[in-house]
């Protein structure tokens, strides 16, 4: 009885998921009436401002990962090798972005660095990418930390950093030769989650006014009937691809530790 009504609980489960994806599904495909087509996919990809939008925010979407494993990586090693006191402090620290909306965020950035503050990165476009960039890397930063934090728990950071030492090695060293390899699929598994948010985020963007590709995504649902949903459809397959790859990263490493 217990099996049974924990197989029912979870098709329910299932069911309240899969259920709006596949209307949703369906009535992308439904632009061309009587027949299912791919009418809508091929009008989103042949639209210019689509190309132009998913490649700046895949853009923007790298170089938050590049500078955020940049800031992570060393923190969080040095958190584990010297600070472990601190740990309860910089883990509330990378938590403040989940209670903190970003509209908040947004709007500081905004106060703080318009064009007629101390600093006027809003007047130029290099300057309003860099403060997206870094709002990207906070809304990231519970999900980076936690992965690296984590990859690092499961290796000897002490034994390795006192081994490294003796042969020589720097820091840079330590960090880059030694540190990184161990929790690469950390790293990438922040990285793809990191990906998926920057590429569905609307608030940032929209009031920083760049040309990101939730903004897009918005301004499609606002107009059209078919295009959104097949847009969604299209973000939906994106974030789940990503969290494939860590399924298939995850593996991959614990087979080459297996043979190891």
């Amino acid at each position: 009885m217990t099996k049974l009504l924990a197989w029912i609980v979870f098709l329910l489960g299932v069911a309240y998921f899969v259920i709006p994806l596949v209307g949703m599904t369906e009535f992308s495909l439904s632009m061309r009436r009587g027949v299912y087509s791919l009418d809508a996919y091929d009008a989103v990809i042949a639209d210019p401002q689509f190309r132009q939008t998913f490649g700046y925010s895949a853009l923007m979407a790298v170089m938050t990962i590049v500078f955020s494993a940049l800031l992570v990586v060393p923190t969080a090693f040095w958190v584990q090798l010297k600070l472990p006191r601190l740990r309860p402090v910089i883990e509330f620290v990378t938590l403040l972005p989940l209670v903190i909306p970003a509209i908040v965020i947004v709007f500081g950035y905004i106060r703080l660095y318009n064009t007629s503050s101390w600093l006027p990165l809003t007047g130029t476009t290099f300057g309003t990418n860099l403060l997206l960039m870094v709002g990207y890397m906070t809304l990231s930063l519970p999900y980076m930390y936690r992965a690296v934090d984590t990859g690092l728990r499961t290796i000897d950071v002490r034994t390795l950093t006192e081994a490294a030492q003796s042969l020589g090695a720097g820091w840079i060293t330590i960090l880059g030769r030694v540190i990184l390899p161990n929790v690469l699929v950390a790293v990438l598994s922040g990285a793809f989650v990191t990906f998926a948010i920057v590429l569905g985020e609307f608030t940032l963007a929209a009031l920083l006014n760049r040309p990101a590709f939730g903004p897009y995504l918005q301004l499609m649902g606002a107009n059209k009937a078919y295009e959104p949903f097949a847009l969604a459809v299209i973000a939906f397959a994106i974030t789940w691809i990503c969290m494939g790859l860590i399924q298939l990263v995850t593996r991959f490493q614990k087979h080459v530790r297996a043979a190891r």
